[in-house]
């Protein structure tokens, strides 16, 4: 029986693609015009059913076009906000179906390029969407195997991401990691290849932990106090002060919870605080994000600002001219490093955690292979290099590793 059409899809918590195999190796659509990888953003224009995806939506909001933007929905598989129903463009549309219609306009576009319809998806998976919890990593997968069926595909198969990173990498004698450091996890593979380039995975492992919360770590930590977060709010019906709460900053922080705070009654909360704060200029601010629905670009500028602190070694800065001329924060690498080392602790904990139960001690590994765009921070970087001593850290593929090994892997997924 021949295989069905199938496209491999790397529906990722920032960026997605999608590919099939062509003679052997991976060959990415081109999603937008020069684009393999395309941001997971949606924009929905005011009045209007239109949804825009990608660069497309991102230049929409840059531009202060009319509507509403979402960015990280992938984040809401197994939770209860996935079914909830929000009024975008006209219409009341679950956050499920938001996902559906992505994937749908993915296939449309790879079938286009191809000239060829995909009837089946093998799509990646996190190894866990969520840390600790058995019943919602399945409900995850369930969620997004209704996603994909929504979307118009017969059905889906899961490969874990790292996985499918192995697929895509070159093959060396000896035992490796894969590193793959995603938008919203964290996903490890231990694996043995042989003399003949077959490879055997050992162990895979995973934590709900990316570059997201790091983006939310360093907004909280830098630019929310200048926002107002720890600063005191006067008592209304008595005297003392108390500190403002802390909650509506650190959604503020949170790609996937900004949407949820435009609501009258968040924007009204925000203008109490101001109205009794002892630093009102600083809590002024942030009833202008929420009034002006600033929220993504200001996530945008500290993700700006977090790969420029990454990239060189000169004092980078996070730059707040949006809500104030000449307004900025200052972020060295050993800034982002000091503010980050949590997170990064965790991320090296579960990498040894992997090894531990691939019963290979990390003095061993020969090789570890970054995947994600995460996985370049330096503060990563560094943990790995402690955690196995021995090894040499691999970047070549580090932006694709997980489409291109679904690529590979898609066309004999229901072989």
């Amino acid at each position: 029986m021949t295989a069905p059409n199938t496209l491999g899809i790397d529906f990722g918590t920032s960026n997605s693609a999608a590919g099939i195999a062509v003679a052997g190796r991976p060959w990415l659509v081109e999603m937008e015009p020069g684009e393999q990888t395309l941001p997971t953003a949606v924009f929905f224009e005011e009045g209007s059913r239109t949804m825009r995806i990608g660069h497309s939506a991102t230049r929409a909001l840059i531009n202060g076009d009319e509507g509403r933007f979402m960015r990280a929905l992938k984040s809401l598989l197994g939770t209860p906000l996935l079914q909830e129903e929000r009024r975008l463009g006209g219409e009341r549309i679950s956050f499920a179906t938001l996902i559906a219609r992505f994937l749908a306009e993915m296939k449309r576009r790879a079938e286009t390029a191809t000239h060829m319809e995909f009837s089946h998806a093998l799509s990646g998976r996190p190894v866990r969407f969520h840390s600790k919890d058995a019943e919602r990593n399945a409900q995850a997968e369930k969620d997004l195997r209704a996603c994909y069926l929504e979307a118009g595909f017969q059905d889906v198969m899961f490969m874990h991401e790292p996985e499918a990173a192995l697929r895509a990498t070159a093959p060396v004698p000896g035992l490796g990691l894969i590193v793959d450091i995603g938008g919203g996890t964290s996903d490890f593979t231990a694996f043995e290849q042989g003399e003949d380039g077959a490879a055997r995975i050992l162990a895979s492992h995973g934590v709900r932990l990316g570059g997201t919360d790091f983006d939310r770590q360093l907004s909280i930590h830098h630019v929310m106090p200048l926002l107002g977060r720890g600063s005191h709010i006067r008592n209304a019906f008595g005297g003392g002060t108390l500190p403002a709460p802390n909650r509506l900053f650190n959604d503020l922080a949170t790609w996937q919870m900004i949407p949820f705070l435009y609501a009258p009654e968040t924007r009204r909360a925000a203008k109490d605080l101001a109205d009794n704060a002892v630093e009102p200029e600083k809590l002024a601010r942030l009833v202008a994000v929420l009034e002006d629905e600033l929220g993504h670009e200001l996530a945008f500028t500290v993700e700006h600002g977090k790969i420029r602190a990454n990239s060189t070694d000169a004092q980078a800065l996070i730059d707040l001219k949006l809500l104030e001329r000449g307004l900025s924060v200052p972020l060295s690498t050993a800034a982002m490093t000091q503010t980050l080392a949590e997170q990064t602790t965790v991320i090296g904990a579960c990498a040894a955690e992997t090894l531990a139960q691939a019963e290979i001690e990390p003095g061993r590994v020969e090789r570890v292979v970054l995947v994600g765009g995460s996985s370049l921070l330096v503060a990563v970087q560094a943990e790995m290099r402690g955690l196995c001593p021995n090894a040499r850290l691999e970047t070549g593929n580090a932006m694709t590793a997980v489409a291109d090994g679904l690529a590979l892997a898609a066309g004999s997924a229901f072989a």
